[in-house]
Formats: structure tokens, sequence, C-alpha cells
């Protein structure tokens, strides 16, 4: 999308599909599979034969590979287009010329383009709303393509209230000034995995640090993300049970974190 590139230009969004490009460079089955955990865990299910799931905001494609991987049919779609050629990607490395699994460029924030999708049984958002630019307009939209009776997974970064604000600073600056994001990323290393790093460089053991987490991500290509990632946005565990409260929707998962990180959330449609 046009715009999409003008954004980048003036420094106003992340690139998001460079940094998932290099990521999938080195994904690996054991990656692969603690992501499928990780929805198996999340939506309490053995496998999702049978079901639907809408991948919003896809990115490296991932999870829309584990999703069709469990036996969904799944339709993945960013509005990065780099994001959309890595999804392609896996759908190609794994599922070449699957028809249950569509790719394509679309945006979070276009209504008419989530209500043209039709009705899935897992609408799934990881870590994707609060980068639009407009998170609450971004939820309503989500709320489009969920069925009667289906689940919407997603999770948003936790509001840490001024920590938050000053790591948005942060992020406009790394977007917009070039010659500050080697400085920003050495800062921000030594803030969030220092500690880390040095206790188990003593142990001799200094890539322990950069082990991935259980979802399957990559620690650095997080950091990247967490770094630049920029339109950035946030929201209290409160904030988003009243919203969806509000729209029908019960919550049967909840995982809250106390960090920078992501709560997530699943919802069920009720009404």
């Amino acid at each position: 999308m046009a715009t999409h590139a003008v954004e980048i230009a003036q420094g106003e969004r992340f690139q998001f599909g460079e940094n998932w490009r290099r990521f999938l460079a080195n994904l690996s089955e054991q990656r692969i599979s603690a992501a499928e955990e990780s929805l198996r865990n999340m939506l309490e299910v053995s496998d999702l034969k049978g079901r639907t799931f809408l991948d919003i905001g896809s990115g490296s494609g991932l999870f829309s590979l584990a999703a069709r991987r469990l036996g969904a049919r799944v339709h993945s779609f960013d509005y990065d287009p780099q994001s959309v050629a890595c999804t392609r990607e896996l759908r190609r490395r794994y599922f070449e010329d699957d028809p249950d699994w569509r790719v394509e460029e679309g945006s979070a924030l276009d209504s008419g383009y989530l209500s043209s999708l039709g009705k899935f049984d897992v609408v799934y958002s990881w870590g994707v709303l609060h980068h639009t630019g407009a998170m609450w307009h971004a939820l309503e939209n989500a709320v489009l393509p969920v069925r009667d009776g289906g689940q919407l997974f997603i999770a948003l970064y936790n509001d840490q209230g001024g920590l938050s604000r000053r790591w948005t600073a942060i992020k406009k600056n790394y977007n917009r000034h070039r010659i500050l994001r080697g400085p920003i990323i050495a800062w921000s290393f030594a803030y969030l995995f220092g500690g880390s790093f040095l206790k188990n460089l003593l142990r001799g053991r200094p890539t322990k640090a950069f082990e991935g987490p259980s979802r399957g991500m990559s620690v650095w290509h997080d950091m990247i993300d967490w770094v630049g990632g920029y339109p950035f946005e946030v929201a209290g565990p409160g904030e988003i049970f009243e919203f969806f409260k509000q729209r029908g929707f019960t919550l049967t998962r909840l995982v809250t974190t106390h960090s920078l990180g992501c709560n997530e959330f699943v919802f069920r449609r009720v009404r």
C-alpha cells in the first residue's frame, strides 16, 4: 500500500516486515511446534480441525502456519507488504498451492474489508492492534469477523503509565532518526537483558539470555520489534475486559504481565 511506504519514509512506522524476514531465516521445527502449543493452550483445544482461523496482522506468518498445521482453514492478512511476503513464503514452504490457506494484504482499520471476509471460528491478533495508530478502532473492527460462539484471541501491550510514555518517545526517535538506531538498540539491550547476559556470561553460557520464549518467537527479533514498534498504544486488562463485555463477549482465558510485555486475552462471543 502506498500509505504504508509513505509512513515508513516519514519515520511514522516501523518496518515490521523486514524484521520478520530476518526471523524466518532461523525458523525451526522447534519454534513451529512451540507456536502450535501456544495456540492449543490458550484456545483450550487439541487441534483446530474443521475450524476457520483469521490471522489479523500475520507478521512472519508463524501462527498462521501453526493454525494450518493444527488443521484450520486459514485466512492471513497484514498491512505491511513485507509481512505479507513473509507469510506467503511460509505458505510456499509448507503448504504450497493450498486452497485452505489464503494470504493477502489488508488493514485492520478497514471495517469494510473486515466485514467482507465473513465469519470465523477463531480470530487471532497477537501484538498487532496496538501498532495500527488507532487501537480502539482496530479492536472494534476485530469484533466484526467473529462468529456467534467464536473465539477472539488478542494480545496487547500492558499500560505501564509513565514508563509506557517514555518508551513511546524512544520508539518515535528510533523510527525518525536513523542515526540514533544503533545507540538505542545498544541501550535497550543493556536495559532489557544486561543483567541476565552478564550473569549467564559468568556461568559460561552467554547465549542463554537469548533463548526463545514459549511462543516460538526469537528473543532478539522480539526485542527489535519492541524497540522499533511504532505506532504504539497500551491498555490495562480492565479496559479491554469492559470493552468486549459491552460488545457481547465473555472472557475465557487471561494471562497478564507486570512488565512491558503483552496481556493475552481469549474471549468468546455470546451474542
